[in-house]
């Protein structure tokens, strides 16, 4: 990211999100607000996916197939952390590299709580363009500024109205592996510190996997090819966690281990389709309590 443009990361998820909306797993998993939130330019893909509606050329069906993969992987992930944020129905969340997460304005069972985002300034710019005059479901949202691989997180978090007494839910989506190692132990250090017993972090994380390393090659040479622009390229991953080392430094942290699931297995039963192990295999959700 750069001060003008926001995360081309946050726009593919909500590009998933919105081709799946109403089309996968319809009875578990909806996201209305997605696609109010996409440009009509971004907007294009999503249509052929949700029509089932591939375009001829190489670089056309790459971008069709690299929205209908984020679709089948947005839809576990994204029920697993709603089901958790209902399960603890705490009257404070804090959502943790926020991108253009709709929760705020599409779950209701938030009414009663402050939402606090927190992302880089220039997603958070771009978020509100794109909302408009769209209003919250939740009872209060507030826009946190933070890069979390430099921005001290307590200090902003705290200078705008966040309460570390409360129980708190953290959401932590799609974050993980565009930080580094260092970067992600000292976010939890630092939300240990911030959170009252009781609190539960929910977390989102990537497991080393050949086959996702493989496919991820292989788009990016089938693009430079196209002479297409890698929409990953500026934010690459940089570091992947295995259970147990995620389960050690949540312990370590002072947070109890209370589920830990990768998106196979979150998966099933939602009629997700043939093909979606591939997109499902390296993706986590952990859950965890302040002791």
């Amino acid at each position: 990211m750069t001060d003008r443009v926001a995360s081309t990361t946050a726009v593919l998820v909500c590009q998933g999100r919105a081709a799946a909306h109403g089309r996968l797993a319809a009875d578990r998993f909806s996201d209305p607000v997605a696609e109010r939130l996409l440009d009509p330019d971004e907007r294009t893909v999503v249509e052929q996916v949700r029509a089932q509606r591939p375009p001829p050329g190489g670089a056309g069906r790459m971008a069709y197939e690299l929205v209908r993969r984020t679709a089948v992987l947005m839809v576990p992930r994204t029920v697993a952390i709603d089901d958790a944020l209902r399960d603890h129905g705490a009257r404070q969340v804090v959502v943790l590299g926020a991108g253009l997460d709709a929760r705020a304005w599409r779950m209701p069972e938030l009414a009663h709580a402050s939402v606090f985002e927190v992302d880089h300034p220039a997603s958070q710019r771009d978020k509100r363009r794109r909302l408009g005059d769209l209003e919250p479901t939740a009872g209060q949202v507030v826009s946190v500024a933070v890069d979390l691989e430099h921005d001290p997180l307590p200090a902003a978090l705290e200078a705008c109205g966040f309460d570390p007494t409360l129980e708190t839910t953290w959401v932590w989506e799609g974050v993980v592996p565009y930080l580094t190692s260092d970067a992600v132990a000292e976010t939890v250090r630092a939300l240990a510190d911030l959170s009252a017993a009781g609190s539960r972090l929910v977390v989102n994380y990537q497991s080393r996997s050949v086959s996702a390393s493989v496919l991820r090659r292989v788009m990016r040479v089938v693009l430079r090819l196209s002479r297409q622009e890698d929409p990953l390229a500026a934010e690459p991953w940089r570091s992947t966690w295995s259970s147990g080392a995620m389960r050690t430094l949540l312990t370590q942290r002072g947070f109890a281990p209370m589920s830990d699931a990768d998106l196979i297995t979150l998966g099933q039963g939602l009629e997700l389709p043939h093909d979606a192990d591939a997109s499902l295999r390296n993706g986590r959700v952990a859950v965890a309590v302040r002791r």
